[in-house]
């Protein structure tokens, strides 16, 4: 199977369902439903973005399984699962904040082999094959070369809050430490461009508990493909917490997101993979 084949087709499809998102955000938009929590939201476009992907690589790839956020799923005889988020930050695509994307991955055997990240309000277009490397607008990504990681102090973190209200209050006292332990925190509303911003350099490290797959499945991938650690812990409010960083920076990250209160427990800290 090539990586680069299945990658291919995640890029034009992901193209196509930027042109429908950005076409339908002319006007405004409305909340359609609300899933866990009312400020869990998806909009008639997150459904319609959905069903053009799923229609388009069921056609290309009959016998493929599919998993995507709104629900839309077809069982699996092939090797590959394609695992979608049509508009990952659907808060912002719905305010009209510019940091909203289109994330398609394929899996084999449950990890990610192929994966785009669509920044619709932007064009900016992140993507990665298992070992061959990762890409922003086809320029290779890769952490590590600008010498060693600033220190803990002079890094800045991503993360995001849970829409289950309990949960939200244990992250932002884990945020509150946090903060006076780096330079800043930003809270982008996306974890799809939050890990591609790890992968770019933009984010130094990046927190957050409560992540589902189709958040992860690409943005993730091009991550690790750029040279950060992406792992799973057992997170203070009962769901996955997730961890990524530049390799050589991601141990003492790991400890500062234990010492903060992000994780079930300081013995927490051992990695889930």
């Amino acid at each position: 199977m090539a990586y680069e084949d299945l990658l291919a087709l995640a890029v034009e499809v992901a193209a196509d369902a930027a042109e429908l998102v950005r076409r339908r955000r002319v006007g405004g938009v409305e909340v359609a439903a609300t899933k866990t929590s009312p400020t869990d939201i998806v909009t008639e476009v997150d459904r319609a973005a959905e069903r053009l992907i799923y229609e388009r690589l069921t056609t290309a790839r009959p016998g493929d399984g599919f998993v995507g956020e709104e629900g839309a799923s077809a069982e699996q005889d092939t090797d590959v699962r394609w695992v979608v988020d049509p508009i990952d930050g659907t808060v912002n695509f719905l305010y009209g904040i510019p940091a909203y994307a289109v994330s398609i991955a394929a899996a084999v055997d449950g990890r990610s082999v192929a994966g785009v990240v669509l920044n619709v309000a932007t064009g900016e277009q992140f993507t990665a094959t298992l070992g061959g490397g990762a890409f922003l607008d086809g320029a290779p990504l890769r952490l590590g070369t600008a010498g060693s990681p600033p220190p803990l102090s002079q890094q800045l973190v991503g993360t995001g809050f849970n829409y289950v209200h309990d949960v939200r209050m244990l992250q932002v006292a884990a945020v509150s430490a946090l903060l006076a332990e780096v330079r800043d925190v930003r809270r982008i509303g996306s974890a799809a461009l939050d890990l591609c911003y790890v992968a770019s350099g933009r984010f130094d490290a990046f927190v957050e508990e409560g992540l589902h797959l189709w958040d992860m499945a690409a943005g993730g991938l091009v991550a690790t493909e750029a040279g950060a650690v992406l792992s799973r812990r057992d997170g203070v409010g009962g769901n996955d917490c997730y961890l990524c960083a530049p390799a050589d920076a991601f141990e003492e990250f790991a400890d500062l997101v234990g010492r903060c209160g992000f994780l079930a427990s300081r013995t927490a800290g051992a990695a889930r993979e």
